[in-house]
């Protein structure tokens, strides 16, 4: 990551106050910024990376903004990038989620492909991040495009790059991506095409309710008990939902009324789009405080069930009811494990569990869904962290037949089974737990009373995270700073307890990709581990533990979180 000083920052800035293909609104949004050399260093610094997870940054003018014109380079990549493969005829899709700026963000990325003959098929409005995923499967395309950022704050927006597989594009395709955006001297090599000649020579080609037939019928027939529904139980059976201001709204509506659910009640104040997520502080579905709304909506109606999906529609999150009657949200971990022990004891019972069948998780994600896969008789394999490396082995698997894929999950609320897609999908997630939900509702059980009969089956498994949030160059700084400390001088004991092993992921451990993450092993099998997100300014670290009780598994937490965050906050 090249950095720049103050007078290269400022003569960067001059450049493009000075640019006669920088627009008067975004010279005049730099010209407010006269005078303000903090500000300035912070968007001239450096140029947005685009890393293995593509572009994401704060919106506005700058080279470390995500705008129209850092937009439009990363797209001028991805077209070299693609034509260089001599294809008969390269294209692509593109969709995009509820954030500001996202459809021309979208539209923007589509001229650009289309000025390089690519053909470019567009959604006509906002779509899930799985939809695109499964979108470039079903019309066979080169690549793909998906405008979001996720459950970031409003400010925040992003560009996500897919290869042909649907998949994420993996490290490989991704440093020649960047290779060929690092090409590009200036915006003038940038190619673009009117709207208007795009659709005239076919090279825009607006997406109609065919596809979003095609991707709701296919994550129905992901259900693994279809009649369950069919009765009465479908007709008393209550779930609320909260889109959470985004792009889950319309398909999780369509897929539970497709399975049978008849009582879903929508959180009317997060339904429509906005991309300022005005109802809630975060549009995150790992947050208790998104589902402020939907719990009351649950209390007043008497709800069995709650599901909220983040602004793409990749995340999901769960809330259930405690034995007190009180509504409690799931970790990512947990409706994992709920989920995996639901899909494979149906399957099980139905002698369709494949003597092949592999569930993937990342190094991240609790062993509790490990060791109730293995109880089924699954293979269990890790990756890194991020869901692309999932949907490369599943890519894998169903070219060589090894493995007959199950479920993939990672423990921040990303899950898939089905194979029609190579991206994490909170609209099958979100049917899958409903009707796990309703499934165990037959027996007198909720989800949570089915938690607790797998921690006293398989131990009290307990995740937790941390982050710290680290901002600017300073913030860059910091998190290396502490990364480093951890390596040099990693900790013999922590909590009381003598650490057993050290997994440094940058050495290419298992046969995975070198990534900068380390893992701290103790000897009771405790661990954490240190990771910089690769797609927000922080620093996460993970905690697990099992203990032989909910009250042990929370006191040996406890103390390894605090014993842990002492030493981070002090670097």
């Amino acid at each position: 990551m090249t950095r720049l000083n103050q007078e290269q920052v400022n003569h960067r800035y001059e450049s493009w106050m000075n640019d006669p293909s920088i627009d008067a609104a975004t010279k005049q949004e730099l010209a407010g910024l006269a005078g303000n050399d903090q500000e300035i260093m912070d968007r001239f610094y450096r140029d947005l990376e685009f890393g293995t997870g593509g572009l994401r940054g704060v919106m506005g003018a700058g080279t470390n903004r995500l705008n129209a014109y850092t937009v439009g380079k990363a797209t001028q990549g991805l077209a070299n990038w693609l034509l260089a493969q001599k294809l008969e005829q390269p294209s692509a899709v593109i969709a995009h989620d509820s954030r500001n700026n996202s459809p021309q963000f979208a539209l923007d990325a589509a001229l650009v492909l289309a000025a390089n003959g690519v053909r470019t098929y567009l959604f006509r409005s906002l779509r899930p991040t799985p939809q695109l995923s499964f979108a470039i499967r079903h019309l066979k395309a080169s690549t793909g495009v998906v405008i979001t950022a996720s459950h970031n704050p409003p400010e925040y927006n992003g560009y996500k790059a897919y290869g042909a597989d649907g998949c994420q594009l993996v490290p490989e395709d991704a440093e020649q991506v960047i290779a060929a955006i690092a090409g590009i001297a200036s915006f003038d090599e940038v190619k673009r095409m009117s709207q208007a000649e795009a659709e005239e020579q076919g090279l825009l080609v607006w997406l109609g309710d065919d596809i979003d037939e095609a991707y709701v019928n296919t994550v129905v027939a992901q259900s693994v008990n279809q009649p369950l529904l069919q009765g009465e139980l479908g007709e008393s059976f209550k779930v609320v939902f909260t889109p959470l201001h985004g792009s889950g709204n319309m398909p999780v509506r369509q897929v539970l009324a497709a399975a049978g659910f008849k009582q879903v009640h929508v959180v009317a104040e997060q339904e429509q789009p906005d991309g300022n997520f005005s109802t809630v502080k975060s549009p995150n579905p790992e947050e208790k405080e998104a589902f402020t709304l939907a719990i009351e909506l649950a209390r007043k109606v008497g709800a069995d069930v709650i599901v909220g999906t983040d602004p793409d529609a990749d995340r999901m999150g769960a809330v259930v009811k405690n034995n007190d009657g009180e509504y409690v949200v799931l970790t990512g971990n947990q409706s994992g494990a709920l989920m995996i022990h639901y899909l494979l004891s149906q399957l099980k019972e139905r002698g369709q569990l494949p003597a092949n069948g592999v569930v993937i998780k990342t190094i991240v994600t609790s062993e509790m869904g490990e060791v109730i896969a293995k109880h089924y008789g699954a293979s269990v394999e890790n990756t890194l962290t991020g869901f692309k490396y999932i949907g490369e082995k599943m890519t894998r698997y169903e070219q060589t037949g090894e493995k007959t894929f199950l479920f993939g999950y990672e423990e921040s609320y990303g899950y898939l089974t089905g194979t029609y897609a190579r991206d994490k999908d909170a609209i099958v997630a979100s049917m899958l737990i409903c009707e796990a939900a309703a499934y165990y509702s037959t027996q007198g059980k909720t989800l949570y009373d089915v938690l607790v009969e797998l921690y006293e089956q398989f131990g009290y498994f307990l995740e937790s995270q941390q982050s710290r949030t680290l901002k600017g160059i300073d913030g860059v700084a910091q998190i290396s700073a502490i990364m480093t400390n951890f390596r040099e001088q990693p900790p013999a004991q922590v909590a009381g307890i003598e650490i057993a092993e050290v997994l440094d992921y940058s050495q290419s451990i298992d046969g995975l990709r070198p990534e900068n993450v380390l893992k701290f092993i103790l000897k009771d099998g405790s661990w954490f581990c240190l990771r910089p997100s690769g797609t927000e300014p922080k620093i996460k670290v993970y905690f697990a533990v099992k203990g032989t009780s909910a009250e042990d598994a929370a006191a040996k937490q406890a103390a390894l979180i605090e014993d842990v965050m002492k030493r981070v906050d002090g670097i």
